[in-house]
């Protein structure tokens, strides 16, 4: 007897759809010291990928003649402002989209200057990869190190230290080994997952796109082709049901009367109908009734993904509430062990009074004390310093006046993150990642 046929239903395609959608889009941050080429090697991603109009590639071109260069000038197509297109370096973190058959990438370009240092963890706080170059003339600076260090710091899953301007060096061997033992005994020092040293010429284009033939002892992959092929749909936790709750969608019009949803994005975990799930910080418990995306109904949802929780019972549920599992939740905590990186020119000082700002969860607190300023080139802990300053990092004791629902953030980049906001102004001062809370 012949078995019947089977097809997918409409929630597995969905699911299938999601997990390839995720899969296919790669946030990646570079970084390095001043010079070591950032700009130069986007632009030759952006144009040897085709993801540059020919009136842009013209104005580039005009533009390195008009300066008397004889190559084009591919740095010209990331640095937009004016003082970096004077200046020849990065000053703000630019951002810039482009795909291949493969996969769609969103690369964020951040500054190389140590005081631009607040600038490079904001573009790197969200990426799935780290791109740290360095000038194979120089070999590893402190510079290099400190964005190592950053990264590693932020939980970044992959990196990548491509060996740039090896034209420059007549393509030798003996450097790409030298730079690669130092970088690899230093990597030990930190939580690196995936490590992978690329030797490339970003102005001409070996070992970018295409295979150089003129680096025959490097057998590895091109820069390309790892950043298509490398592995980031396991980086997320889908154990942990996390879901901040962003906004109460509730329409006005006659047609949804009795449609009452909570919109947000997925943190963490899987989310099915029928799931048990509490609200936090009230407790109160309920089930999952339907999920949306969009305008259909969906059989599951996972991070990233931004979609509308229904509840069976009407509980209130507020924004800044979170949704979890009821024997795997979040512990609310006042009291916070975070590694802070403070962003503005007026130090970070115990008893300083701030906003702060947790997934959709906006409270106000107080630094009970700072235990201590990281030099992030030799990892020494500086315990004598009570306070941060500009671009510094360190680790601090918060007390905040509103219990927040977190995770330690080397089990979940979103809920174990923070922002720290000048009450007064609104700017943001500080950026946190969580040890622990109680």
């Amino acid at each position: 007897m012949t078995p019947p046929e089977t097809t997918a239903t409409d929630g597995e395609v969905e699911h299938q759809h999601a997990i390839k959608e995720s899969a296919d889009l790669l946030r990646f941050a570079t970084a390095g010291s001043v010079d070591d080429g950032k700009s130069t090697l986007i632009g030759r991603l952006l144009l040897d990928s085709k993801a540059i109009f020919e009136d842009q590639l013209e104005s580039v071109e005009s533009t390195s003649k008009s300066r008397g260069y004889d190559y084009t000038d591919l740095a010209l197509l990331t640095d937009g402002l004016r003082s970096e297109r004077e200046q020849g370096i990065t000053i703000d973190v630019a951002y810039r989209y482009f795909a291949t058959p493969n996969r769609k990438f969103i690369i964020a370009d951040t500054p190389g200057h140590v005081q631009y240092t607040r600038n490079m963890v904001t573009g790197a706080s969200t990426a799935d990869l780290g791109l740290v170059l360095v000038d194979a003339r120089q070999g590893l600076t402190e510079q290099s190190r400190r964005h190592a260090v950053i990264l590693s710091l932020l939980r970044v899953p992959h990196l990548v230290l491509a060996v740039n301007k090896m034209d420059l060096v007549d393509f030798s061997e003996d450097v790409y080994n030298r730079i690669h033992k130092e970088f690899t005994s230093f990597a030990t020092k930190l939580s690196i997952p995936d490590l992978e040293i690329i030797p490339i010429s970003a102005l001409l284009g070996d070992n970018v796109v295409t295979r150089s033939e003129k680096m025959p002892w490097y057998s590895g992959p091109t820069l390309m082709h790892h950043l298509e092929h490398v592995h980031v749909a396991s980086d997320r936790d889908l154990v942990d049901v996390r879901f901040p709750v962003q906004y109460v969608i509730r329409p006005k019009s006659d047609e949804f009367h009795d449609y009452r949803g909570y919109g947000g994005q997925v943190a963490g975990g899987v989310l099915k109908p029928g799931d048990e799930v509490v609200v936090l910080p009230s407790g109160m418990t309920s089930k999952i009734a339907k999920i949306d995306l969009f305008d259909k109904e969906i059989g599951e949802a996972f991070p990233p993904m931004s979609v509308t929780v229904h509840l069976e019972d009407d509980v209130d549920v507020s924004r800044g509430d979170m949704i979890a599992r009821v024997n795997n939740a979040p512990k609310p905590s006042q009291d916070i062990d975070a590694m802070v990186c403070w962003m503005t020119n007026e130090p970070l000082r115990p008893r300083q009074k701030l906003a702060i700002k947790h997934t959709t969860r906006t409270g106000r607190a107080m630094v009970k004390d700072v235990q201590y300023r990281l030099d992030v080139n030799s990892l020494h802990r500086d315990q004598e310093t009570k306070e941060l300053g500009l671009n510094e990092i360190g680790r601090v004791q918060l007390r905040t006046t509103m219990p927040l629902l977190c995770d330690p953030y080397s089990k979940n980049r979103t809920t174990g993150s923070f922002i720290l906001i000048d009450e007064a102004t609104g700017v943001t001062v500080g950026a946190g990642m969580i040890n622990s809370g109680t």
